[in-house]
């Protein structure tokens, strides 16, 4: 379950980054989007999709809420994991088309991805990241 406030009104692409760091200011250091099987990028209910393609959410009055059940991910340890990895809302729609990004824009409300039970948890280790997207595949996702 996903409710962000403070958006424009209208469509923002959605999804899950590489690494839960945002040192840098446009939140570049998140990486691409989570994609462990150097998928293209697409829509979450395409057959074809990064792991972290969770689409847009769209928000009114400035809240949006989203409850997706996504495929090929977990909250446990392993390459399919998303804990520690970022929840990256973009300022324009995904197109689902555009490689590797769907053309969503920059970066403008940004997450880590915690447990209650372990907060403070570090994000994922280099031997942990995903591998290295393939040309013509790309960057982004987003979980339940």
């Amino acid at each position: 379950m996903v409710h962000v406030t403070g958006l424009t009104d209208g469509d923002h692409g959605f999804h899950i980054h590489e690494k839960g760091d945002f040192s840098a200011p446009d939140a570049s250091s998140a990486g691409a989007h989570f994609n462990p099987t150097n998928a293209a990028h697409g829509g979450p209910a395409a057959p074809v999709h990064h792991a972290g393609d969770f689409g847009n959410l769209g928000s009114k009055g400035g809240i949006a809420h989203l409850q997706l059940d996504v495929a090929g991910i977990s909250l446990g340890t392993g390459p399919s994991s998303i804990m520690g990895r970022a929840v990256v809302v973009h300022e324009k729609a995904d197109d689902f088309t555009t490689q590797p990004t769907g053309n969503a824009g920059a970066r403008v409300g940004c997450g880590v991805i915690r447990s209650e039970e372990s907060p403070d948890a570090p994000t994922p280790t280099e031997t942990e990241k995903a591998p290295t997207p393939a040309a013509g595949s790309g960057s982004g996702a987003a979980p339940k």
